[in-house]
């Protein structure tokens, strides 16, 4: 598994332990609850400085000449199949009539 995804999926339960964590100490009587605020700043800094030195040392994507994304394949084509640029448009302004009053 990627460890970027990794370290995404476990962002909420390592949130919830220290929630946890914090009540059972506030029950205890050794930390306020209401000044534990500090503690789950610290822990998702952690996950998230994690996060980006996993995404940075990942590899990318290998890069497939010729296709296009595959969520926008044009209409008729083959799934899996090549993707061609589009042709221009017509605008539907030609340049051989002249109709507009210039000043």
């Amino acid at each position: 598994m990627n460890q970027y995804i990794f370290l995404q999926r476990i962002q909420g339960p390592a949130m919830l332990l220290t929630f946890g964590v914090c009540a059972l100490l506030d029950q205890w009587g050794i930390l306020n609850f209401g000044r534990s605020w500090p503690l789950y700043l610290i822990v998702l800094g952690i996950i998230k400085l994690a996060q980006r030195a996993a995404l940075a040392t990942a590899e990318p994507p290998p890069f497939q000449p010729g296709y296009g994304y595959a969520g926008y394949q044009p209409v008729g084509a083959a799934p899996g199949a090549p993707v061609s640029a589009p042709a221009p448009a017509d605008s539907g302004i030609s340049s051989t009539s002249d109709s507009g009053d210039r000043r």
